[in-house]
């Protein structure tokens, strides 16, 4: 069985439909192509790939409480390329946001359930994630946690002849047992629709968050933006723009 993971997400790298893609492909078996979609350019070799598949999943933020731009213009030619080639589909879902609540990719998974009916093909559902964008994150300093690691354990062996400092350790282990903790749902819902991808079955539409209480989520997010802004220029852009005149 050949299934198509496709991460529709615009931004070039390190994003969240990347990460949660991977997870995904851990809990699928069969073979598995993965597919990035940013643009038109990409439109015709996902669909070439789309021929001999059973399956696709799409992964994909949610914008404005709906699908991306880009993604729904690819969806209107693959309806097209799946009726002119009498292809009928399994369709999965992973959607992400940055709100607390995986609820909140409700109005994106109807928009796909009733793309499949429209375009003939076999509406599987899907997972929606609360908090992708911090799972993301948290995913990256984690990445980043395990460079370091390896750069102390060699200072460690050069300096005292320790190939494995118990502290420095310790403290990878405890941040790795975080971060599991943080997708425990996720993971949960990844395994459950892997098995459903591999025998064509339909998984129903399942929604999880990130594993954290609302307040805390809420303030490191409240926190998170407002450095993003700042380092993007959006708190101080407006301000700082030239206005043409009565403007």
């Amino acid at each position: 069985m050949k299934t198509v993971f496709i991460n529709c997400s615009p931004k070039k790298r390190f994003c969240a439909s990347q990460y949660f893609l991977f997870l995904q492909r851990l809990f699928t078996g069969g073979k598995k192509v993965s597919e990035k979609l940013r643009n038109q350019a990409d439109h015709a070799r996902i669909l070439d790939q789309l021929k001999d598949a059973q399956a696709v999943v799409l992964c994909l933020p949610l914008y404005v409480d709906a699908i991306p731009s880009h993604v729904l213009q690819f969806m209107e030619e693959m309806e097209k390329f799946c009726r002119q080639n009498g292809l009928h589909l399994n369709v999965y879902c992973i959607a992400n946001n940055g709100f607390i609540e995986g609820s909140q990719n409700e109005p994106l998974m109807q928009i796909l359930e009733n793309f499949c009916s429209r375009a003939g093909l076999t509406w599987g559902g899907g997972v929606g994630i609360g908090g992708g964008v911090m799972l993301n994150v948290t995913r990256i300093v984690f990445e980043v946690q395990i460079v370091l690691l390896a750069v102390n354990t060699v200072l460690s062996v050069i300096q005292t002849g320790v190939l494995f400092p118990k502290d420095l350790w310790i403290s990878f282990g405890e941040n790795a047992l975080i971060l599991l903790y943080f997708n425990l749902g996720a993971l949960f819902y990844f395994s459950l629709m892997g098995r459903a991808i591999h025998k064509g079955a339909y998984f129903g539409k399942k929604y999880t968050r990130i594993l954290i209480p609302s307040f805390i989520f809420i303030l490191f997010a409240d926190i998170f933006f407002i450095i993003i802004s700042l380092f993007e220029g959006g708190i101080f852009r407006g301000w700082l723009a030239k206005k043409e005149p009565g403007k």
